[in-house]
């Protein structure tokens, strides 16, 4: 998705989620209420493949060689849940962090 034309609208708008993020979790923490956002990468989605072009595709294969837990180098959204369901139960004292869990995608 990265090679997308006109695509710098995305990538552009996470950067302030963390910040507000944090910030929020200043606002809320008072009440109780934890702030927490994740980060999974790119997801095995129908948004994901709308917006794949040939190069994303071999970055993506290229990726997922490199993988030892995606077969695709794709997150895949049940991957996601277990973080959630923990953020929502036990893990509630974590705030004001962006937690990112993408299978070290971002780590090639």
């Amino acid at each position: 998705a990265a090679y997308t034309n006109d695509y710098a609208i995305y990538p552009g708008s996470k950067a302030p989620i963390e910040h507000y993020t944090r910030a929020a979790s200043k606002d809320f923490g008072s009440r109780g209420i934890s702030v927490t956002a994740v980060g999974p990468g790119p997801m095995e989605t129908p948004f994901f493949y709308g917006q794949e072009t040939d190069g994303s595709a071999a970055y993506n294969k290229s990726a997922a060689a490199l993988s030892n837990f995606s077969k695709t180098g794709l997150t895949d959204p049940e991957d996601i849940v277990p973080l959630i369901t923990f953020l929502v139960t036990d893990g509630w004292w974590i705030t004001g962090q962006t937690i990112f869990s993408n299978g070290g995608y971002t780590t090639r």
